[in-house]
């Protein structure tokens, strides 16, 4: 990346930067990212840790940590879904791409957790690969 992309939440409380490029890209339709979300579920991209940068807003951040599930990180003024993953720790932060201000270079490559998505989801015919649960090569 020649400049760095900027992100925020909602009301703009927290922002981030990101420096490095995504290493990947996906829809998730599992049941917790489609509650947390309040629609089909998230899509996200993952970028190093090193190329992640916390710009403002950290004692904005809750973190709600489902058992067996993935974190799911938001702003506590305005609800934003931010993060994810293994987030603040691991190597790796989950972006939702929603939250980012421009391009991010990167489209999703494929659907996970498709056999959990609500009735009403109707995956799109776009030609990427779709998996049942996590794709076992991420």
């Amino acid at each position: 990346m020649d400049e760095p992309l900027r992100g925020s939440c909602l009301c703009g409380g927290v922002r981030f930067e990101v420096a490095a490029p995504f290493r990947r890209s996906n829809h998730c339709h599992c049941s917790r990212c489609r509650k947390h979300s309040g629609t089909f579920g998230l899509t996200m991209g993952r970028v190093p840790r090193e190329g992640f940068r916390l710009l403002a807003g950290e004692e904005l951040i809750r973190v709600f940590r489902p058992d067996g599930g993935a974190v799911k990180a938001f702003c506590s003024v305005c609800g934003s879904s931010l993060f994810g993953a293994h987030w603040p720790e691991g190597d790796e932060i989950s972006i939702r791409l929603g939250s980012l201000d421009g391009d991010p270079g990167i489209r999703p490559q494929y659907h996970s957790f498709v056999d959990s998505r609500a009735p009403w989801d109707e995956l799109p015919q776009d030609g990427l690969p779709r998996f049942a649960e996590a794709n076992p090569d991420a």
